[in-house]
């Protein structure tokens, strides 16, 4: 999984393959066509239960019927990626820019698996990329936002979740990752604001928990930090030892 506890959240998203054969003219390619529709479903099937070798296979087979589809490539390049085969999911978004430059998704997919090769100038050229194309385009701030987080640049990636979240208010992770900039640069208050817009939005992401009860913690509020702690392993996430041994003796406390 991309998402992983005390770092910023990281979310994936397939693109959806229109009617591949909308405009084919002879019967044969109609035929072809309904092929490679019907690989392409059931790939994204195999995405959603995570069997990402099959949906490869399925993609694979989409290509072979239709080459000239960019969104075969990008949707096979996420597989890649949660495999991480890092390599293999930038050719496949490369693939894609060539059949279509224009194709913000493939910018923003490719980046994300710069970010995880460590090629983090790379990666946030490619988001600055997608945003260029679409201005609207959340998930490339997003995206963008996690960059700069990860070079301690806090301010530029809370100026890029604030972008994030203007265009869509409903983007939970956002405000988790917007709340996790202003803990390390401790304005407690607006961290625990941002976590609790993010429970409001979605409940079961443990990460806002534990992201507000840590600055509970530095706030000494050891009551509410250990309310938050508790839902985070109710949720089924494991806390740092380091964290928890902090605050057992900080609160007194054992859980």
């Amino acid at each position: 999984m991309r998402n992983k506890l005390c770092k910023p959240l990281m979310l994936f998203s397939i693109m959806i393959i229109p009617i591949l054969f909308s405009c084919a003219t002879t019967q044969q390619k109609q035929s072809e066509s309904r092929d490679a529709l019907a690989y392409s479903i059931r790939a994204e099937a195999f995405i959603n239960k995570r069997q990402f070798d099959q949906a490869i296979s399925d993609y694979t087979k989409a290509i072979e019927i239709n080459p000239n589809i960019a969104a075969l490539y990008t949707n096979r390049a996420i597989c890649f990626f949660e495999k991480g085969q890092y390599d293999q999911a930038i050719s496949d978004c490369n693939k894609a820019l060539e059949i279509n430059p224009r194709f913000a998704f493939a910018y923003n997919e490719r980046g994300i698996a710069y970010r995880h090769k460590g090629q983090h100038d790379q990666a946030m050229s490619d988001y600055t990329k997608a945003i260029e194309i679409d201005p609207r385009y959340a998930t490339a701030y997003y995206n963008r936002g996690i960059s700069y987080t990860d070079k301690g640049e806090y301010d530029q990636a809370i100026s890029d979740y604030t972008k994030a979240l203007e265009i869509n208010p409903r983007y939970a992770a956002a405000y988790n990752n917007r709340g996790n900039c202003y803990l390390q640069k401790d304005q407690y208050d607006q961290a625990i604001s941002d976590s609790n817009r993010a429970l409001e939005i979605n409940p079961r992401l443990a990460e806002p928990y534990y992201n507000r009860g840590r600055a509970y913690y530095l706030k000494r509020e050891y009551n509410k930090s250990w309310n938050d702690i508790n839902k985070v392993q109710e949720l089924g996430r494991e806390i740092p030892t380091e964290f928890l041994n902090d605050l057992r003796k900080a609160s007194g406390r054992q859980n």
